[in-house]
């Protein structure tokens, strides 16, 4: 007998997430101004000589997932920019679908266009779940290392995910797993083991040169185990949000669209010469 309530509550938590990474009505990405990020007339300033990177997650895109992240880092003085990739012909809105080999030439041109608005010489990545892992592909093999400071996760499934389980279920469901990977590709790749996940962490981690952060959270019932989130290498820095406050209930979706603790410890990271110790009391910061 199959274990239906076991696979019930993560099915549940997926529909949960994906409700979440779009905040309001459908159309509102399509239409909302950007509140002040993507001006590609925005220099960088002394201050903060690098232009910001938004990378959205699974099911996100360049405005929704990052209306309360990309104004906190405007109103602190960065040029931020937020791309849309991944996507699928015929669905709007939900991104991050798509390869993600694919998703990082994206990348890959998308950061090559702010460098040229900006005249930097690097840019700094902050990226949300996917979005945190598939610039570490982009790094690692599309030559991109050279002209990024830091690389910055809210949790990133960087070593894959069960999907609290889900995933170790598709053996039950002969060719469901053909079928996500036919239909959906960019979620095949972040199952644990596939081959994407195994050629992204083969060789090591990281790469030299790059600064990386990951904020994991103990809640996260989208990439489970969440230590699954951390790296291992030269310049990294593993957190796990708990840590820093244990108060904050933070889940996989809302340490990115929400939390002032986790962006306090993504802007440490952005400017660690002027860092200040991220408690709770950071959510008035």
């Amino acid at each position: 007998m199959l274990p239906w309530r076991r696979l019930l509550r993560p099915l549940a938590v997926l529909s949960l997430a994906a409700a979440l990474v779009v905040p309001t009505g459908a159309a509102h990405a399509a239409s909302a101004p950007s509140s002040g990020w993507n001006n590609w007339s925005c220099k960088p300033s002394a201050a903060h000589p690098r232009p910001v990177v938004l990378v959205h997650g699974t099911l996100g895109n360049s405005v929704d997932n990052w209306l309360g992240f990309a104004p906190y880092l405007v109103h602190r003085g960065y040029c931020v920019y937020s791309l849309d990739y991944g996507q699928l012909p015929g669905v709007p809105l939900f991104h991050g679908l798509g390869p993600i080999d694919k998703s990082a030439g994206q990348l890959d041109v998308f950061v090559d266009k702010v460098l040229a608005s900006t005249g930097a010489a690097k840019t700094d990545i902050v990226g949300h779940s996917q979005g945190g892992m598939m610039p570490n592909y982009y790094l690692k093999f599309l030559g991109g290392a050279p002209k990024v400071n830091a690389l910055i996760g809210f949790a990133p499934d960087n070593h894959g995910t069960t999907l609290s389980g889900l995933t170790q279920l598709l053996p039950y469901f002969p060719g469901a797993e053909d079928l996500i990977s036919a239909s959906t590709p960019g979620l095949a790749d972040q199952i644990a083991g596939s081959a994407f996940v195994t050629k992204l962490n083969a060789g090591g981690d990281t790469v030299p040169g790059v600064k990386y952060t990951v904020i994991a959270t103990r809640y996260d019932e989208v990439v489970t185990p969440y230590r699954s989130a951390f790296l291992s290498g030269a310049n990294v820095h593993n957190v796990v949000l708990q840590d820093l406050c244990a108060l904050d209930l933070s889940e996989h979706v809302t340490i990115a669209l929400t939390d002032r603790i986790a962006w306090h410890e993504a802007l440490n990271a952005l400017d660690p010469a002027h860092a200040e110790r991220t408690t709770c009391a950071s959510v008035f910061s």
